[in-house]
């Protein structure tokens, strides 16, 4: 659509910080706000991977939740 403009974008980070006591993994979350909305997903995952190696747990999943204007009142 042309009228649609991403405006925000959030990396999100998961980790594995244990096993809880139903044998369950526990997750921890890490956001990371003000990504450019127009970087590209290629970008992202390479930061992703780099912010990952800096911590001791291992990584679950990374997220990227893109927020965008659908309607403008101007």
């Amino acid at each position: 659509m042309e009228n649609v403009q991403k405006i925000n974008s959030q990396l999100q980070l998961l980790f594995v910080t244990g096993i809880d006591e139903h044998g369950e993994e526990v997750i921890s979350r890490r956001s990371y706000n003000n990504v450019k909305p127009e970087a590209e997903d290629d970008a992202v995952i390479a930061v992703a991977q780099v912010l990952s190696q800096l911590r001791q747990d291992p990584l679950y999943e990374a997220l990227r939740n893109d927020q965008s204007l659908l309607l403008d009142n101007e």
